[in-house]
């Protein structure tokens, strides 16, 4: 074992490259080494899907790789974990990424307040965004409320280069627990995993720029086609900081059109999503905007079921969650259209469908996963009205016209010709192969909707 005389702790920052943070802990070794530890902690690795486990650990995979080997993997609680190590390499300071979710804030203030008592230094150095929640705020200092002033205002404000790997660094080899990297195997391995795309920061950076030569001019009309590749499929790696949102802006600048305009506007969305969360943390799992407060939700497992098994009858919405199950992803079109079928034609709160996106999504972030599901439901910032109902047969008429999604996940249907999937129950022999039928009527269930809508905003409850 080598001694280090700093500690960089990886979270969500998982790379080599444009990472702050790397840069700080080599500038604290100055010149002596630097130890890149990565804590799994049973309480998150327990709590999330296999497809999720099964994604870090092929990312840790890869950034032990990127490292040379000398990722140190250890398992228990951060808070008795990282004052360990520190003690047992006699490292003074201990460099991070900050971190603005709630669990997270409430996770490094333990770590941090640990390592105080011991007279060891806590360093926060950049976060996963280009510019750090909290960072933009309006001409009274006050958060923002609506998603077009905060990203002008996200723009104006601007982000710095992304920051070069520190010259001559030294890392230290530290031995990682026994059963570390066998968890890592393990999860792996495990029966019925998603297909994974590849991962790692090499991988990221390679879809990024096969994206940039391939799909950004096209990316505004193509990006809301289910039936096509137009997205970037980049959500997995910016989650897991496989790639920094910054590296990506600045291989942007210069590009003019549409589709690089929508892309940075997307970017922004994910960095509005986590401003948000960061000024109200109880927003993860409540209600931004209390205006439907006493609204009713229906409490029906069966039917809950058939939605996350992609058995509701109607295919567009089946195609997208059977996506979901086989992927570990899903297209951002059809995941309004899935939020809207649970909480609209289902009646059934936002969180429940929340909680299974993120079992189940490998981009699964609390921030831009939560609230765009309260955007959905009409009770987050930047709502969607709550008369907005999305009608899955159209949504599948103009975002799959040829009925390609739907016959891609939905095999049963797969007999059914063209645009004619969305619509089974018009097409003779449609259920000859086991598809089912509508568990609701979605014309009735809309009026329903918009009945509990109304009577709940004309209550005074606003």
């Amino acid at each position: 074992m080598s001694r280090a005389a700093s500690v960089l702790w990886l979270r969500r920052d998982l790379r080599r490259g444009d990472l702050p943070a790397l840069g700080a802990a080599a500038s604290a070794a100055d010149g002596g080494n630097v130890l890149v530890l990565f804590v799994l902690d049973p309480a998150l690795w327990d709590g999330g899907g296999p497809a999720r486990r099964a994604w870090l650990a092929a990312t840790l995979e890869a950034t032990r790789e990127a490292y040379d080997g000398r990722l140190c993997l250890r398992v228990g609680d951060p808070a008795e974990v990282v004052p360990a190590v520190v003690e047992e390499v006699g490292a003074t300071s201990v460099h991070v990424s900050r971190e603005t979710t709630p669990a997270g804030v409430r996770r490094d203030k333990a770590v941090a307040a640990a390592l105080g008592e011991a007279g060891v230094e806590w360093v926060e150095t950049g976060t996963p965004y280009a510019v750090g929640p909290g960072s933009v705020v309006n001409g009274s200092g006050d958060p923002y409320k609506v998603f077009t002033p905060f990203s002008r205002a996200w723009r104006d404000h601007g982000w710095p280069a992304p920051a070069t790997e520190p010259q001559d660094l030294s890392l230290a080899r530290v031995a990682s627990d026994d059963d570390g990297w066998k968890t890592v195997r393990a999860a792996l391995s495990e029966d019925d995993l998603p297909e994974l795309p590849e991962a790692g920061e090499e991988a990221a950076l390679q879809r990024w720029r096969d994206f940039l030569d391939d799909s950004v001019t096209a990316y505004k009309d193509e990006r809301d086609r289910a039936d096509r590749p137009g997205t970037s499929r980049l959500s997995p790696y910016l989650k897991i900081g496989a790639v920094h949102p910054r590296t990506l802006l600045a291989e942007l600048r210069g590009r003019t059109g549409q589709g690089a305009q929508t892309f940075e506007t997307e970017l922004c969305w994910r960095e509005f999503y986590a401003d948000v969360l960061w000024h109200h943390p109880r927003s993860s799992w409540h209600d931004l905007r209390p205006a439907l407060k006493g609204m009713t939700y229906e409490d029906n497992p069966e039917l809950v079921q058939a939605w996350k098994e992609g058995r509701t009858g109607y295919p567009v919405v089946d195609a997208a969650m059977r996506q979901l199950l086989t992927e570990g992803w899903m297209h951002n079109r059809m995941r309004m259209v899935t939020a809207s079928f649970l909480t609209k034609d289902l009646h059934v709160w936002w969180p429940v469908g929340a909680r299974h996106f993120l079992d189940h999504l490998i981009d699964g972030d609390i921030a831009s996963n939560n609230h765009g599901w309260q955007w959905v439901a009409g009770t987050g910032t930047d709502a969607s009205p709550y008369f907005r109902v999305f009608n899955p047969v159209t949504q599948g008429q103009r975002f799959d016209p040829r009925g390609d999604y739907v016959r891609r996940y939905v095999p049963e249907l797969a007999h059914v010709p063209g645009k004619a999937v969305h619509e089974p129950w018009k097409h003779d022999g449609a259920y000859d192969h086991g598809y089912p039928q509508p568990v609701v009527d979605h014309a009735e269930e809309r009026r329903e909707a918009l009945r509990r809508y109304d009577a709940v905003r004309g209550s005074g409850s606003s």
